[in-house]
């Protein structure tokens, strides 16, 4: 595994401070290129559900507060806060003197404003996530205080992703439904443009609280295919590629004018069953499908080592896991789970473009066809599979989460009834139970026994099959430095710079 920049998974800011290797013109070197996985679909914190979206975001919006390389929660907006004894009230002291792109304030109105928008606009992702805000209010011009409707552990680890960011009153009230399209917020890039399949542009905020970024500006170019993302970044292109595709890695590692960061990560990648509507209504059907999956085989032969095999939502390292037994791959448990499904089975799985999506997907399409499952792999853009989810216009879907510092994050939106992510509609009032239990619990002991209570009932009605954990893969150019990547696998470039 090249390049593997730390040793243990929660220590993991990976810092690319890398020496000049290609010659660029003065006045390319001030802006960054970076040739992200896809187009980002949803440029507002409230209604983003993908980690292409968050790449962006965080270098337009800063955040109430953010997570260091160990996870542990540190100031941003907020520069300190306290926490009531029962756990039900967070007060919160803004840094003083804070502005929005467009000039406005910052102060604890735009904190209330952003609050209330996510909890109420229509499409809001960050309903679920807020869902134990009671009140939120305005002290004075530097302080925030939030009643909560009972204690809730994850909280802030909640506000580190966009929950947290804090977008301007006077652009998202003139906006509306625009605001996607023209974001504002107060963090080191301010929003030039976006064109769709073609790239965003980003400038540096000159009147940003922390100092004037280094770069004069940065470009997105989505890049589905990974060979492309390859490409651009070998001839100059882009500077910056994410993700990285193994056989690309391990080829990028081998050039000196190049580095790769391979950090474990928080996420995890496994397969969504639509379980309103046949064929995966019927559990037998999800667990024949389970059944047949060799995990290690995957994470070996096609990811190349870059991802460790998964049967839950907690990767390596972070509170909640325990040590899993992986399953083999078991033909007369899937056979004998056909018959009570009516003994064939042909479905559709969606999947997203680029990354290493349908070499997975060909390998489960192998794996499956002795059980006598058919798979049809249907690849949709970005933005039009989310409306099919959303629709749960699907049968199954290949698709993963990239993981945030608190387990809650990690589980409850997406096994929870009516959970933002919960994409199959799945639905257990036991799960439910202790998933709720887990998010009040005093201690990550008590919590993590919820959790495995919940899990064992999870994997029992099979809604989703968690394959594996992704590492978090970039590559770049040595002319690129002070480029950080934390745990949570955002590139943040407020302190990078170009030679």
């Amino acid at each position: 595994m090249p390049n593997v920049l730390t040793s243990h998974p929660l220590s993991r800011l990976a810092v690319l401070a890398l020496g000049t290797a290609l010659a660029l013109g003065s006045a390319a070197a001030q802006t960054l290129t970076v040739g992200l996985e896809g187009d980002p679909p949803r440029l507002d914190p409230a209604l983003s559900t993908t980690f292409i979206d968050t790449q962006v975001l965080n270098q337009i919006f800063d955040k109430l507060v953010d997570i260091d390389q160990n996870l542990k929660i540190i100031p941003g907006i907020a520069k300190s806060w306290e926490i009531s004894k029962d756990g039900k009230t967070y007060t919160f002291h803004l840094a003083s003197g804070l502005k929005f792109q467009d000039g406005t304030p910052l102060d604890a109105a735009a904190v209330v404003y952003t609050f209330e928008r996510n909890m109420t606009l229509a499409g809001s992702a960050r309903k679920n996530e807020l869902g134990t805000v009671k009140s939120v209010s305005a002290i004075n011009p530097t302080t925030v205080r939030v009643e909560l409707k009972q204690a809730f552990s994850p909280f802030l680890a909640v506000l580190t992703d966009r929950a947290g960011m804090i977008v301007s009153p006077t652009a998202a009230k003139k906006l509306g439904k625009d605001f996607a399209n023209q974001p504002v917020g107060s963090g080191p890039f301010t929003f030039v443009s976006h064109k769709r399949g073609g790239s965003i542009t980003l400038k540096a905020n000159a009147s940003y609280v922390a100092g004037v970024p280094k770069l004069s500006g940065l470009v997105y170019r989505p890049l589905d295919a990974g060979d492309v993302r390859y490409a651009n970044l070998i001839s100059g292109a882009v500077q910056v590629i994410t993700a990285v595709s193994p056989n690309d890695m391990t080829k990028i590692a081998k050039n000196t004018d190049f580095t790769v960061v391979n950090a474990s990560g928080l996420g995890y990648n496994g397969i969504w069953f639509n379980t309103t509507r046949p064929p995966f209504n019927n559990v037998a059907a999800r667990r024949a499908v389970a059944a047949t999956i060799d995990r290690e085989a995957i994470t070996k032969q096609i990811l190349e080592n870059t991802a460790v095999p998964g049967v839950g939502p907690f990767a390596p390292g972070t509170p909640a896991y325990t040590t899993e037994t992986v399953p083999q791959p078991d033909l007369k448990a899937a056979q004998a789970d056909m018959q009570k499904a009516g003994g064939n089975l042909t479905f559709t799985m969606l999947i997203f473009p680029g990354g290493t999506g349908t070499e997975v997907a060909q390998a489960l399409q192998a794996m499956m066809a002795p059980a006598n499952i058919t798979v049809k792999i249907e690849q949709v853009e970005v933005g039009t599979l989310l409306s099919r989810l959303d629709k749960k216009d699907f049968d199954a879907v290949l698709a993963g989460w990239s993981g945030l510092a608190d387990p809650d994050s990690n589980i409850y939106d997406w096994v929870a009834t009516g959970g933002a992510y919960n994409f199959g509609g799945y639905s257990n009032k036991a799960v439910d139970s202790l998933l709720i239990k887990a998010r009040t619990g005093a201690t990550m002991a008590a919590r993590k026994t919820d959790y495995q209570a919940a899990m064992a009932l999870v994997n029992t009605d099979q809604p989703y099959v968690w394959l594996y954990h992704s590492n978090n893969i970039a590559a770049t150019s040595k002319s690129v430095s002070g480029l950080a990547i934390t745990p949570d696998g955002i590139l943040r470039f407020k302190n990078a710079s170009l030679k």
